[in-house]
């Protein structure tokens, strides 16, 4: 398989509401004079569909959310020129989705019953039944299984005839008790009015503080125990998100629709989000199971093809386990998660040496990728195990905590992959000379640079974002939504013009295309990338040092066509 030849413009990433509160104001800012021209893709995380938690990871349906965007707002997009990019989620749909509703409506007789993983009959024959009624596996098949969170990944279902079924979910999940109205009591159960507006009164504040029916204080209604717990099982509610079970017909025929909505949309970059997570076997590492991942993969690419889809799996892994090349082998394009922290790396060395070695591995191999600095996951930086010393790569993740950056391990465990929360401005140390300087490396490297919106205007750390997220909201120090007054302030300050007069150069100088030569050269604190084809030739030299450099661009004749020089 053959990588799919796209353009190489830059990408605008963001939420729909991260400029302005829609969609509809980010396109009102991209067809402002000083947009344009920038940007010739936009990846729009998907918020934008129907969805409920995770800032739009847990996708309920891929209809447009009423709230944040309108068929208008992507037909704007088209007539700027702009195509996009959107998430397919291979692993997980919303326990608000349709089909597991009518899961939990209809039980055994769903026909969904078998389009999420029932935990049970996964492990049938691999295991002991607990009292609680899952099935707990035997030892030596889930010794080296890869979970992300504490504990198994299952959530019990409660079925229409009363049984408690437990179903696969590898990420995040809530069980909500609302606290009976004293009417209900007294329609479903006979209680006496009096009585049931007692109990519920005093039942409200336990369930509210969030306990569960089992732990509820009944005190003088200790004999509505029973008859009331039940009631609160049955009425109970979830949020959180549902593994899909890839083996099943309905499954996949829900992935061809969904890739069908994502090309009429005008999306030509699908990124499958959690792919890795999505193919399971008993006993197996379940994450990146081989050969069934790649069969998956074969599986969807065999959808996108027709609608002129071309996918991109995400995936972190370190750069030493080699799963960017084995995707690159493939055919398929891959994020390059090394960039981020081989920039801070070259200004704490002082040197552009890894940066060469990489860009010069990309060239050689001839991978397709998407690079950037910023994103709204975080800065990775334990992906770069083998390509950095590990002691070099904690003394990045010092470095950018000491800047004001945070650090969420997974569930506890250190050296688990994570990814440092900051702003990439303040990573840098929110040096402006830095910033431009990171930015005209990254549209010099090879690949389709994607741009994260708060990068683009030197956003800072965002302490008030993530105390207000509370708990788990680490990931919002990156995520502040710019007002109207941001954006303009913003756009006067000469570390965003800068920014996107290299966007447009990158965006409009035909020297930069799959068929250029690129050049990598470095010497002490010098680094000098060169783009040349036929059409002519770009370059950037700079010193990493002082974070000076210039960025020069000729037509064919060896006019030159741009210039810009920037001191340390």
């Amino acid at each position: 398989m053959t990588a799919k030849k796209w353009n190489l413009g830059p990408m605008l990433n963001a939420y729909p509401d991260s400029v302005g509160g829609r969609l509809g104001d980010i396109v009102t800012l991209l067809q402002r004079r000083e947009l344009r021209g920038a940007f010739r893709s936009f990846y729009i995380l998907p918020s934008v569909f129907n969805t409920d938690l995770d800032r739009g990871f847990s996708i309920i349906d891929y209809e447009l959310s009423e709230v944040l965007a309108s068929p208008e707002d992507i037909e704007n997009l088209r007539a700027l020129g702009i195509d996009l990019k959107a998430d397919l989620i291979l692993n997980h749909i919303s326990v608000l989705s349709p089909q597991f509703q009518d899961l939990l409506k209809k039980g055994e007789n769903s026909e969904y019953r078998d389009f999420f993983i029932d935990w049970n009959r996964f492990w049938a024959g691999h295991g002991e039944m607990t009292p609680g009624g899952w099935l707990q596996p035997d030892e030596e098949l889930i010794r080296g299984m890869f979970f992300r969170k504490a504990g198994l990944p299952l959530l019990m279902v409660r079925f229409p005839d009363g049984r408690d079924v437990p179903y696969w979910n590898t990420f995040y999940q809530e069980v909500r008790y609302t606290p009976p109205e004293p009417l209900d009591l007294v329609r479903e159960l006979g209680m006496q009015y009096a009585t049931a507006c007692a109990l519920a009164e005093k039942l409200r504040p336990q369930l509210e503080s969030g306990r569960s029916p089992a732990q509820l204080d009944f005190g003088a209604w200790e004999e509505k125990r029973e008859a009331v717990t039940g009631y609160l099982e049955a009425h109970r509610g979830y949020l959180g998100q549902m593994d899909l079970n890839v083996k099943s017909p309905k499954v996949l025929e829900y992935y061809r629709e969904t890739l069908k909505k994502l090309a009429d949309y005008g999306v030509s970059v699908v990124r499958l989000d959690a792919f890795a997570y999505a193919s399971k076997e008993p006993g197996r590492h379940n994450f990146l199971n081989e050969p069934e991942t790649w069969d998956l993969l074969a599986q969807v690419e065999a959808m996108a093809a027709p609608l002129g889809l071309t996918l991109l799996p995400e995936i972190h892994a370190s750069y030493g386990e080699g799963t960017y090349a084995l995707l690159a082998e493939k055919g398929y394009p891959v994020y390059d998660f090394f960039l981020p922290g081989l920039v801070i790396d070259a200004f704490e060395r002082r040197s552009g040496e890894m940066l060469r070695r990489w860009g010069e591995e990309i060239v050689a191999k001839g991978i397709a990728t998407v690079n950037m600095l910023g994103c709204h996951d975080g800065i990775p930086l334990l992906d770069l195990k083998g390509l950095l010393p590990e002691e070099d790569i904690q003394r990045l993740i010092d470095t950018v905590v000491a800047r004001g950056g945070f650090v969420k391990d997974l569930h506890g465990a250190k050296n688990v992959y994570y990814q440092v929360n900051a702003t990439y401005f303040s990573a840098l140390g929110e040096d402006e000379g830095r910033l431009k300087l990171a930015r005209a490396i990254q549209l010099f490297m090879p690949g389709k640079p994607q741009v994260w919106y708060l990068d683009l205007f030197a956003g800072v750390n965002d302490y008030e974002a993530m105390r207000r997220a509370g708990a788990g909201g680490h990931k919002e120090i990156n995520r502040t939504n710019l007002t109207a007054g941001m954006v303009e302030a913003g756009l006067r300050r000469d570390v965003v013009k800068d920014q996107l007069s290299l966007l447009r150069l990158r965006n409009s100088c035909p020297v930069f295309a799959e068929d250029a030569e690129i050049r990598f050269d470095t010497a002490g604190s010098k680094l000098a990338i060169t783009w040349e084809n036929t059409a002519g030739r770009a370059a950037l030299a700079a010193d990493l040092a002082d974070a000076s450099f210039t960025v020069t661009a000729a037509d064919a004749s060896g006019k030159e066509t741009f210039r810009m020089e920037r001191g340390g």
